[in-house]
């Protein structure tokens, strides 16, 4: 049994990991956590030593899951020193952008055309957690309830491969941070246009889905844009 010491006080965003069933697995997600909530600064680098420390566990998985993170794109292995948090540029930022409105665009009028109203309903549940935690300024919970929202809705067009490579795609993205747009209220306003969107799904207008979506990446796009010239 692994016995997890690691105190959220000493290094904000890494989470304590309890008894994982793969130990392996949760250590990369608490990482992989940590990365898309900006808790893990982009262009520093971090040695597995000390984020086992840090979690309680050895290096090994570790190492392990840095690996696995290296993979997805969220870091660079650096020799001898330990592993490069990636910064993304504004190019990369709108390359992923676009890459993902031409797959969840489209993909969203399919969905209205196939999702139940018990879909959405139990879709409800996770819009009201995206406005309370915008309100709060909750990131880390923003951010699980904003994947879970998105991926659930695509998983209706029953495209398993189609769902993998957005969540690829958020998780990148996220390495630009969302506590910008916290800190300015627009997250706000952009989580409420997931309540929107399930509007629009319950009565099956395809077309209003669409251009929400693309209102949506746009708006995004532009808030970031506008706090760069900040």
């Amino acid at each position: 049994m692994v016995t997890m010491t690691f105190s959220l006080d000493a290094q904000p965003g890494l989470q304590v990991l309890a008894q994982p069933a793969s130990l392996r697995a949760r250590v990369t997600d608490a990482l992989r956590e940590s990365l898309i909530a900006g808790k893990m600064q982009p262009g520093r680098i971090y040695s597995a030593p000390n984020l086992a420390d840090m979690l309680g566990v050895s290096a090994t998985p570790v190492r392990e899951a840095m690996i696995d993170l290296a993979r997805e794109g969220l870091v660079e292995a650096v020799r001898n020193k330990g592993f490069l948090v990636n910064q993304l540029l504004d190019r990369d930022l709108d390359d992923l952008t676009e890459l993902r409105a031409l797959i969840e665009v489209p993909t969203i009028g399919k969905v209205a055309a196939l999702i139940t109203p018990e879909q959405v309903a139990a879709l409800r549940p996770l819009a009201r957690q995206l406005n309370s935690t915008a309100i709060s300024g909750d990131i880390r919970e923003f951010i699980r309830a904003d994947s879970a929202f998105h991926l659930q809705i695509l998983a209706v067009a029953g495209n398993h491969q189609l769902v993998e490579e957005v969540r690829r795609l958020r998780n990148l993205s996220r390495l630009y941070g969302l506590g910008p747009l916290a800190e300015s209220g627009e997250l706000i306003a952009t989580a409420q246009e997931h309540t929107e969107l399930l509007d629009l799904l319950e009565v099956r207008d395809a077309v209003g889905a669409k251009i929400l979506m693309e209102r949506h990446f746009g708006h995004i796009r532009g808030v970031w844009a506008g706090l760069e010239e900040i």
